[in-house]
Order: structure tokens, then sequence, then C-alpha cells
């Protein structure tokens, strides 16, 4: 996958993987990993699939409705990407936190339904529920964070309560943050992710 790979000052820090939004790249979410921590290595991935010359990290059969089949196969070719990128740059392959954005978020969510040990943790920035009536790995240690806007015409406020819901039953510790604002992604909402991520990631 093309991707970008930058090495933290810090080892014992969780490397931050990166996901981009639609029609994003590898660079979009850079300043965002400096926000979170700036002590961290990075690795920023660039989705594989191409909708009308947008990047994607899966097909989708129209906005909003997923195609799961390509999730499921794009979700397990990220998984043994991270598993080849830990061995090739060195860095831990169980202290990884995700940071995704919309199409980015939901292939983050992905990697936790299906892959117990694919994440430490995830801050999703306006995701959806990627699959539903499927069985959840045990999440007990995991640490997810779901920025979500009120007013979001692409994922609803109840999609974001059902995504927290099956992330809760699946036991991974959550929060939401709520903007009162749309699908954009806001400075407010990574200053919260921000804190959040150093209140537990940070000792």
């Amino acid at each position: 996958m093309k991707h970008l790979f930058h090495k933290g000052t810090d080892p014992t820090k969780p490397t931050l993987l990166l996901l981009h939004g639609t029609g994003g790249n590898e660079l979009d979410l850079l300043p965002l990993a400096g926000r979170i921590d700036d002590e961290s290595s990075v690795l920023s991935v660039r989705g594989n699939i191409l909708e009308n010359g947008m990047p994607r990290f899966f097909r989708r059969l129209a906005e909003g409705v997923f195609d799961e089949e390509d999730l499921v196969f794009r979700t397990k070719e990220l998984n043994e990407f991270l598993d080849e990128a830990a061995k090739t740059y060195g860095f831990d392959r169980e202290n990884v936190v995700a940071i995704g954005y919309s199409n980015g978020a939901n292939i983050a969510a992905s990697l936790l339904f299906h892959y117990g040990n694919a994440l430490k943790g995830a801050i999703l920035h306006h995701p959806m529920v990627p699959r539903r009536g499927i069985d959840l790995p045990d999440l007990s240690d995991k640490a997810v964070f779901i920025a979500a806007g009120t007013n979001d015409p692409i994922c609803s406020p109840m999609e974001s309560g059902e995504l927290q819901s099956l992330l809760e039953k699946a036991h991974a510790n959550v929060e939401i943050h709520w903007e009162d604002r749309g699908h954009q992604l806001t400075a407010q909402e990574v200053e919260a992710a921000a804190i959040w991520y150093r209140k537990l990631f940070i000792k």
C-alpha cells in the first residue's frame, strides 16, 4: 500500500496510523498526528481503491452503502500491511493507535470489528458502522474516541450512537464527543481527541 513512515523520537509511544477520508491521501492527516502526539512514529496510508479518481479504502455501492465483500477484503489487506510495516520499520505491532476521518475512520472501525489485536486504540472522526450482524472480537483492552456531528448528513447521530453501543458491547472503552456541526473535521474535535489520547496513552 502507498504510505509514508516518520520515525518518532520516543519508541515507547504508540505508532499513529493515519487513514484519510475519500479523495484524500497520505499527507492529509499529518497535521493531526502532530496535534495528538509529536513524539510518536507515524504511518500514513493511502487507500487502494479509486472512486472517480478519488482514493478510498474500500468500495461502496452508493452513498452510505458499503460493498461488504470488498470491505472485508480491504480490512484484511490493511491488517496484513500493518504486520509487514511493523517488521520493515521496527515499530511495536501491539502499540498502534489509528486516527481516521470518514472513510478512513470506517476502515479503522472495521479493523476493530474483525481483528481483536489490530489496534490498541482508535480516534474515529465521523465514522459509520462498518458492518452489522457479526460477532465482534473481545475489545476489553481497547480504547476508542468517536467524534461526531449532531448535523452530520452522512453519518447521523443515531449511527454514531449505534457504533458506540456495538463497541461497548464488545467491552471497548469508548468516549464520544459531539460537535454541533456537519461532516467536516473541526479543530475542536481534534483538540478533544488530543486530550483523550494524552489521558489514556501518555504515562
